[in-house]
């Protein structure tokens, strides 16, 4: 039977998130994880300083996820990704309580704001591409009672959104409209991440 993934060995993912390995997982890769353990707060705050923009702030998330454990496996394939949800001039960011994130999801409430959705592959601790895709999403109107009833039935799970809200679930309730690939909603642009890995001939299709 012929193989799609052709490396020696699998691709691995800096990062432990169920959603990426699933869409990678899906497309066919043959893939294993591991945590970058970056801190990615501290990351935001040196580019601060360089006064980049959300794409590139996701971008530099995700190059820093994949150098760290690039670093510690030179002969692999790492793919680092992250994302960053902006709206207007405000960067958005994981909220650690219930209240947290019902005062976030008042701050999106009837408006569109933008998903910057970053991959970097990198071998022997150089990134060897990297890519960004958008996709913006229309939240409607909700209100209090509406905010706190999803919060109710989507759990606990929605602090690990950095948007609070899980659009390959319940979330899918809180939209109006959206644009944009569904991977790149979910964190992780597919398509451009396919293109890399057969421009690095790590894929027969």
């Amino acid at each position: 039977m012929p193989a799609l993934w052709t490396a020696s060995e699998k691709l691995v993912l800096a990062s432990t998130s169920a959603t990426r390995l699933a869409l990678l997982v899906s497309a066919g890769l043959s893939v294993e994880t591991q945590n970058s353990n970056v801190d990615e707060r501290l990351v935001e705050d040196a580019a601060r300083s360089e006064k980049l923009d959300p794409p590139a702030l996701a971008a530099r998330l995700a190059a820093e996820k994949a150098l760290a454990v690039s670093l510690r496996n030179p002969q692999r394939i790492v793919l680092g990704a992250d994302q960053v949800l902006a709206c207007g001039e405000k960067v958005f960011h994981k909220v650690a309580d219930r209240e947290a994130a019902k005062l976030q999801l008042q701050a999106l409430s009837g408006k569109t704001h933008a998903l910057h959705s970053a991959g970097a592959l990198a071998i022997g601790g150089k990134v060897v591409e990297s890519f960004v895709a958008i996709a913006t999403l229309a939240m409607r109107p909700l209100s209090p009672e509406a905010i706190d009833l999803y919060l109710e039935l989507a759990g606990p799970g929605v602090l690990h959104s950095v948007g609070v809200y899980h659009y390959e679930g319940l979330g899918v309730h809180l939209f109006d409209k959206v644009e944009g690939d569904h991977s790149t909603i979910l964190g992780l642009p597919l398509l451009p991440l396919l293109s890399a890995l057969r421009r690095l001939g790590c894929v027969s299709l």
